[in-house]
């Protein structure tokens, strides 16, 4: 499997709380930070949940 970058790029601020979830899962806990991860279905699945709030990279 092929390693994604994952950065988020807007506020966390008035989103659901399960949106926020989701970012602690992914490990972005503030703005600008970059994680990486696999691109496993269940990564995916989380990274579509929030594509409003961080930008993907390959």
């Amino acid at each position: 499997m092929a390693i994604i970058k994952i950065k988020q790029v807007r506020s966390r601020i008035k989103c659901p709380k399960d949106q926020k979830r989701t970012l602690d899962a992914l490990g972005l806990r503030k703005m600008n930070r970059v994680v990486e991860h696999e691109d496993s279905p269940s990564i995916l699945g989380m990274v579509d949940k929030v594509k409003h709030l961080v930008s993907v990279e390959k």
